[in-house]
């Protein structure tokens, strides 16, 4: 992408610094962004991940949408499975407590 003016709300800052003056070539900067790897950098951070994320997911066809949909509900479903299971041994390891009467009994 070349050098252009650019609004200033639709930038996004960074932690990625480089060091040039001002007014600095095209060239010059090229030869800064690759010498401190900004690009490989960037494509590490979660940001650059959520981003690649959302061009898969919309890359995705109708059947792709389909199949991921079905590895959900299998998922889901085992995950389902498993807590009850889970919900089950907690019932059986820990029994109702007896009730108490607070009334004394007539007798």
């Amino acid at each position: 992408m070349g050098r252009k003016q650019v609004n200033f709300k639709a930038l996004h800052l960074t932690n990625f610094v480089l060091n040039i003056s001002h007014g600095a070539r095209t060239g010059t900067v090229k030869k800064a962004w690759e010498k401190e790897g900004i690009s490989q950098k960037f494509a590490e951070t979660t940001w650059a991940k959520k981003m690649e994320a959302a061009k898969k997911r919309s890359q995705l066809t109708d059947f792709d949408r389909f199949k991921l949909m079905k590895a959900k509900q299998s998922r889901n479903r085992l995950v389902t499975i498993e807590a009850g299971k889970l919900r089950t041994t907690m019932k059986k390891a820990t029994p109702k407590p007896k009730r108490v009467n607070k009334k004394p009994s007539k007798k």
